[in-house]
């Protein structure tokens, strides 16, 4: 039976950023240096593949530091922590390696010399992710004012509304942080800005490429986790700007062939999450071949160099 033809516009940048190359590069050196088991409080990304392929080398995931061992080396994901557990793993003499990415650090330092000249911190996230966790645990409680709607920003009241500053979580929608942003400025016009956007330079590339061919495609295919916040943002950015049909899978094999079938695609578009390796991209390009005709076009709207080095413990 003859396949139909099908056009799929790849997107680029997508996959893995530089934080999260880190992050499992430091879990890996860790094995390397300290043998199994090294224990990682939280995934170290959120990706299930990537998190059990360091299983199968001997990491050991925890959600909580108690969970760990004194005499094994803990390490710390890239969404980042409260400052009490590092505290923590030092009262304790535990060997620890902080994989947080730089950019959530830059979000932590920010808070707190925001709080130390003695202003009122807002967060713009989503409450419960890891992240925003972390970033709220850099205070003492109650000292960050989390805002994750439009309505929040409209009905939060200030102590001061001329002592105000805010910070976002790093993966959030470009699109939906602007418009929580113009409400807190336009309401709050002293409001002290982050020196530089909070969201990464890798979410916006992934959301800008993904603007590029979600208009030109019938249906748009993200890789990555239902858990990875960077990744469920990719699929309402895909909606947004005109493509209907846009779904989140973990793999080839999860995907919903049916739906994508009975949607009747003639061009297809495809990226990941900054969470997702590249292997996952290039099988479900690989299935999308055993049903279709398929030629593929790489679109690409930003290229990236960034690199982050490992901490000192690790660096060769």
């Amino acid at each position: 039976m003859e396949k139909q033809p099908l056009k799929v516009l790849l997107a680029a940048p997508r996959g893995f950023c530089a934080g999260v190359d880190r992050a499992i590069e430091i879990v890996e050196k860790a094995l390397e240096k300290y043998g199994a088991p090294v224990y990682v409080r939280h995934e170290i990304v959120h990706n299930e593949t990537v998190v059990s392929r360091l299983r199968e080398m001997g990491a050991v995931f925890v959600e909580e530091l108690d969970e760990a061992p004194d005499d094994r080396p803990i390490i710390f994901s890239a969404h980042g922590v409260p400052k009490s557990v590092p505290s923590e793993a030092q009262r304790r003499n535990m060997i620890w390696l902080d994989a947080t990415c730089p950019l959530v650090s830059k979000v932590h330092i920010e808070t707190e010399r925001h709080h130390n000249q003695g202003l009122e911190v807002l967060l713009i996230g989503h409450a419960g992710h890891p992240e925003v966790v972390g970033t709220l645990g850099q205070l003492p409680e109650g000292a960050i004012t989390l805002i994750e709607t439009e309505e929040d920003a409209e009905t939060f009241v200030p102590r001061d509304s001329s002592r105000l500053a805010y910070a976002t979580q790093t993966t959030l929608s470009v699109d939906d942080t602007a418009s929580i942003v113009e409400i807190l400025k336009r309401r709050f016009p002293e409001i002290r800005l982050p020196h530089k956007d909070d969201i990464c330079y890798a979410t916006t590339n992934r959301q800008d490429a993904v603007k590029a061919i979600a208009e030109k495609s019938d249906a748009l295919i993200v890789v990555g986790s239902q858990t990875s916040s960077n990744s469920k943002r990719l699929v309402e950015v895909g909606e947004r700007h005109g493509c209907r049909f846009s779904v989140l899978t973990d793999n080839a094999e999860q995907l919903d062939w049916d739906a994508l079938a009975a949607a009747r695609p003639e061009t297809v578009g495809l990226t990941a999450g900054a969470s997702a390796p590249e292997s996952l991209v290039q099988g479900i390009i690989t299935a999308l071949k055993e049903r279709y005709d398929v030629t593929v076009e790489e679109v690409t709207t930003a290229r990236e160099n960034v690199t982050f080095k490992l901490p000192r413990a690790l660096a060769s």
